[in-house]
């Protein structure tokens, strides 16, 4: 299996505070892995065995899958599933999809038999209680999807009980303020895998040049488009943000584009969870 130059693997070490988080889910660790794209050329056998271990060295009480674990073709799911089986978790393993994994009318079911096959849990707009009824965790359907739909999802949650939002877009951050997210956990946007020293993501200099050009002329700009089609905030395409009183948190992902990463190696991220006092 081939990869384009993504650089080393970064295993980036979080806290993350949460209002009311119950006593004994203080300092809970979390694993998130995001954007793999294993098809063959964006994500190395290497890189990935090499985030599995990473992951599984963290010893994670919780493990998240952010979306996109194949680019177009579902097929390469049912290789990346004996790869993924290897991943350890002392509540278990779940997921989210992105708008990759529904590429095809029929890739939404086969990625999900797949990953359902080693007992990864996929949330489609669905509650669960991995770690307890103190802080549920929502897996939200791809924004892109005719589906998406967070409102009926969201309001099964009273506003006092504090909860992780699975959602491979970050752009529904804007879309999430209406309720209580206090950590939302995207991926989708590589952390714009070419990073400018100075300015940040390459795509958001292109997308800021595409909103200011009229559409006759955007239109044969090289990758303006594109990286308007991906996300509207590029402001929102890697690390942690505060958006109102949410929070958010973007994972860079696994998988890489042409022409690959520059300043933004690909990621596996460690979340520690801890009690925010409230003044």
């Amino acid at each position: 299996m081939h990869s384009i130059f993504s650089g080393s693997l970064c295993v980036e070490q979080v806290k993350v505070a949460i209002a009311n988080l119950p006593t004994e889910l203080q300092g809970t660790k979390l694993v998130q892995l995001s954007d793999l794209h294993y098809d063959g050329w964006r994500l190395s056998e290497k890189m990935l065995a090499q985030a599995i271990a990473a992951t599984n060295q963290a010893e994670p009480d919780l493990i998240v899958l952010t979306g996109d674990y194949v680019t177009d073709n579902p097929a390469p799911i049912d290789q990346l599933a004996q790869r993924l089986k290897y991943l350890q978790s002392r509540f278990g393993i779940y997921a989210i999809l992105g708008n990759h994994d529904l590429y095809y009318h029929y890739s939404k079911v086969r990625v999900i038999d797949a990953l359902t096959s080693i007992g990864i849990k996929v949330l489609w707009n669905e509650v669960a209680y991995p770690l307890g009824q103190g802080l549920p965790l929502v897996g939200l359907a791809d924004l892109f999807s005719p589906e998406f739909n967070p409102a009926p999802t969201m309001n099964q949650l009273t506003p006092h009980t504090p909860r992780i939002v699975l959602a491979h877009n970050p752009d529904t951050a804007e879309l999430l303020q209406q309720w209580r997210v206090d950590l939302q956990l995207s991926g989708h946007t590589h952390g714009g895998q070419i990073i400018i020293p100075g300015f940040g993501p390459a795509p958001k200099l292109l997308h800021m040049l595409g909103r200011s050009l009229p559409k006759s002329i955007r239109c044969w700009i090289p990758l303006v488009n594109d990286c308007s089609r991906i996300v509207e905030r590029w402001q929102w395409s890697k690390g942690m943000y505060q958006i109102g009183t949410n929070q958010l948190y973007v994972n860079r992902g696994l998988g890489t584009y042409a022409p690959g990463r520059f300043f933004c190696p690909p990621e596996v991220t460690v979340i520690t969870l801890e009690l925010r006092i409230e003044n």
